[in-house]
């Protein structure tokens, strides 16, 4: 018995055993499959690492994941490759992907297959910088490696066609629509062209080249008309007589040329902008009349002058001196002329006069309500002009965001703010305000007086530290060089006006900027120039001072930033060069010469010439480019100090 029980104890123990050590090997095992798991998980991470280095071309639904790593191995010996280049958050690019899909399906089938691939140009940066792409989705069809724009309907059906056309062995691109003038065929074109649009443009300018590819579009849209509408362009690096003849300072400078006369465009600058700017530009630059109750409408109810010219007919010499004078100006007035006898009587004018009567509800006891300009063949066309600049603004008009640019620009302008409303029932209430602005305007005419809606221009209010004054009426002056200046405010009345405009003539009111706070401590390599402190800085006739304007958001500015920097520390030393910047998003630029269109804009300031800053217009934004451009420009560099 006690045998067995020993028996017993030893197998118990064998079996103790043999569970540990399975244990263990489990344990080994369960150890062993997390080491090949990590070691899984490394060499994915990898793989995602190389995604945008490596050269394999990965496939998703049909369509080829192009990157910065693999483009140029997949796109060389290819005819064609229809790609799109789109953004992970772009709605427009999530919406098109399904009929994307299908576009790749069906070109996958065709014979020969032709590749449809992606790009996401927020990370193959270097592809989407190389073909300009601004905007998400971009198609482009590459033939050969050269992109072809695709711009036609986002149809499974256009796409398809369109890729199948190119990819044709015989398909050429059509020739550019757009001319190509020298110094050998400039005048001879614009000579003999009833209406032509010339770009003057620079090639390494970027904004020549995004604006590229819409003039082209539109030149070939203009050229399907009848009759056709050039359009035509100069490289202004190598034509420097051409521009300097027109005045170009600037890329791109476009213009419109009528029997070899010149006119600044300032329209549209994308396809269809272009294409409806110049078809409006290439009719009549006034409209015939025959009724008289056509003009007397436009007298009752309209908002801007009225001009009429009276002629005998279109043989009459001084009609073509009048349409010859309207032309330059048409963006800026509506020109009517009428052969009728009624329009004449009406008007009270004989043939060879040119009328301008303002609308009723801008006549006053103070001014005439029309005025009259005899025109004869001899008339220089600059004198009808000036009389309508002259004349086209009332003694106290209403100043509107529509017309601001075109009828109150003058400076200083004497702006009275109040809830300005001709309609029926408020017209009273906004004719008593008026009145009270015409009675102080009559004895100012040096200035120019207008009422502006309050809600129209709430921001400038804002900007005249007027918005919350309280009072019915507000009153601002816009002086030169940017200056505003702001009435305190009190019960508006035309003695309080009279006060106001009394003292700003005398120079007793201070300007408001609006202007970060001064720096503490301005001593770093670039300068921080802030609205109350840009005269003290940038107009120092004492030093040449390079100022640029720049927006916080703008990623150019950002991208500048460590080349700027570098260019504040070269020049560190010289104490008559300054390297300065601004953030015009949050200070006044107090003088209009210094005018910023875009981010970054950049100026030298040159010591003697303060108030004829020098753009920089270079493309090259490096710290060699500025060097060169300060060699170049700057008053205060010594031959000495450049080396």
């Amino acid at each position: 018995m006690r045998k067995i029980a020993l028996l017993l104890i030893v197998l118990l123990g064998i079996a103790h055993f043999a569970t540990v050590v399975r244990c263990e090997d489990d344990d080994t095992g369960a150890i062993d499959e997390a080491s090949d798991d990590e070691g899984a998980d490394s060499d994915s991470d990898e793989e995602e690492d190389d995604e945008d280095t490596g050269t394999e071309v990965k496939e998703e639904d049909g369509v080829l994941v192009l990157t910065d790593g693999n483009f140029d191995t997949f796109i060389e010996g290819k005819d064609t490759v229809l790609l799109e280049f789109y953004a992970p958050w772009c709605g427009h690019c999530k919406s098109f992907t399904p009929t994307y899909v299908k576009i790749a399906k069906a070109l996958k089938e065709s014979d020969p297959p032709i590749p449809v691939a992606k790009v996401d140009a927020t990370k193959a940066t270097e592809v989407a910088g190389r073909f300009e792409v601004s905007g998400y989705p971009t198609f482009k069809i590459l033939k050969n490696g050269k992109p072809v724009d695709y711009d036609g309907a986002r149809s499974e059906e256009a796409f398809v066609a369109k890729v199948l056309e190119v990819a044709q062995p015989d398909w050429a691109p059509p020739p550019e629509s757009v001319l190509v003038l020298t110094k050998d065929n400039f005048d001879e074109t614009v000579n003999n062209a009833d209406i032509i649009l010339v770009e003057f443009y620079a090639p390494w300018c970027g904004h020549c080249k995004s604006l590229a590819p819409e003039y082209e579009k539109a030149a070939q849209e203009l050229s399907k008309r009848m009759p056709p509408i050039p359009l035509a362009k100069v490289d202004a690096t190598v034509e420097n007589e051409l521009a300097q003849r027109f005045g170009v300072t600037g890329y791109p400078d476009l213009k419109i040329f009528r029997r070899g006369k010149a006119y600044d465009y300032t329209g549209p600058r994308e396809k269809f902008g272009i294409v409806e700017h110049m078809s409006e530009q290439s009719g009549p630059p006034s409209t015939p009349v025959q009724a008289a109750k056509q003009v007397q409408e436009l007298v009752k109810d309209g908002d801007d002058a009225v001009i009429v010219g009276v002629f005998s007919g279109d043989q009459d010499p001084s009609y073509e001196i009048y349409m010859e004078a309207c032309n330059s100006l048409r963006e800026d007035y509506k020109f009517l002329h009428s052969f009728s006898s009624d329009v004449a009587k009406l008007l009270k004018a004989s043939p060879g006069q040119v009328i301008l009567v303002q609308p009723e509800k801008f006549r006053s006891k103070f001014e005439p309500a029309s005025h009259t300009f005899p025109v004869t063949e001899s008339t220089p066309v600059s004198d009808v002009q000036d009389f309508f600049t002259k004349n086209v603004v009332p003694l106290v008009g209403h100043r509107k965001q529509s017309n601001d640019a075109k009828r109150y620009a003058k400076r200083p302008l004497v702006v009275v703010y109040y809830g300005v409303d001709f309609s029926f029932d408020y017209r009273t209430a906004t004719q008593f305000w008026r009145s009270k602005v015409l009675e102080v305007a009559k004895d100012y005419p040096e200035y120019t007086f207008a009422i502006a809606d309050e809600e129209d221009y709430a921001e400038e209010l804002k900007s005249l530290e007027l918005s919350d004054s309280g009072e019915e009426v507000n009153v601002g002056i816009l002086g030169e060089n940017g200056k505003k200046f702001a009435m305190e405010p009190e019960e508006f009345d035309a003695d309080v006006l009279r006060d106001f405009v009394m003292a700003f003539k005398k120079g007793k009111v201070q300007p408001i900027i609006k202007s970060q706070p001064l720096p503490k401590n301005n001593k770093g390599p670039v300068k921080v120039v802030v609205g109350k402190n840009f005269d003290a800085i940038v107009m120092d006739t004492k030093k040449d001072v390079l100022i640029e304007f720049y927006a916080p958001w703008c990623g150019h500015c950002k991208k500048l930033e460590p080349e700027y920097l570098a260019l504040g520390k070269k020049y560190k030393g010289h104490k008559d060069i300054v390297i300065a910047k601004m953030d015009a998003t949050a200070n006044d630029v107090p003088h209009d010469i210094y005018k910023t269109e875009g981010f970054p804009t950049i100026y030298l300031a040159p010591s003697n010439g303060k108030q004829k800053p020098i753009k920089f217009e270079g493309g090259d934004r490096t710290l060699d480019g500025f060097s060169k451009f300060l060699e170049e420009h700057a008053t205060k560099l010594s031959k000495k100090d450049e080396l």
